[in-house]
Order: structure tokens, then sequence, then C-alpha cells
């Protein structure tokens, strides 16, 4: 059984990089030089905290739920990854216990 660990820090950055996207998507913002100027903030960490946006949502929802990996960081969340989100749980299953066969066993 995965123990549940709700990382903080991940959550908020989660967040936050929907929060934005949705100042892109709404046309608030039009770029992401603009979203770093209003909340004073270098442009390439928007950049990267954006990444999370594109994660596929069972993936979001175990790192919402405490489910991820312990392996699973923000540092990780902010380095470029697989787009495709078959390619994102294969990614996932990897960092797993042995004894976990399957994504759906952590969310």
């Amino acid at each position: 059984m995965l123990r549940r660990r709700i990382d903080n820090t991940m959550v908020k950055a989660i967040a936050r990089a929907f929060r934005w996207r949705a100042m892109l998507e709404n046309g608030k913002h039009a770029t992401i030089a603009e979203i770093a100027a209003a909340e004073k903030i270098n442009e390439s960490y928007v950049g990267r905290v954006l990444r999370p946006t594109l994660l596929a949502p069972d993936i979001v929802e175990a790192i919402l739920g405490g489910r991820q990996p312990a392996k699973m960081t923000l540092t990780v969340l902010m380095r470029p990854f697989a787009v495709a989100w078959t390619d994102q749980q294969k990614t996932l299953i990897s960092c797993l216990p042995r004894s976990m066969a399957r994504l759906d066993a952590i969310v």
C-alpha cells in the first residue's frame, strides 16, 4: 500500500501553472513574458512552471492526492518530459516500486 504524501510545493506549483495557463487562454496575458512581468518573476521560471499543465490528468490527480512516487518531485516536473500521456505514464510507472504493476494502482 502506498502512503499518501501530499507535497504542498508541487500542489502549489500545479495550481499556479493552471492559473497562468488560464490567463493565457482567456487573453488576460498574451505571452509568458507578460505573465512574468505581471508576477515580477523570471520568464524562464514561468515557462518551467507551466510544464505540469501538459501532464496526463491521472498524473495530476495522483499528485494532488499525494499518491505520486517519492522520486517525483517539483524539480522532476519542471524538467522537460514527454508530451504524450502514455509516455508520461510509462515514465511514472518506472518510478514505482516493483510490487506495483499498473498506474491505476496509485490513482
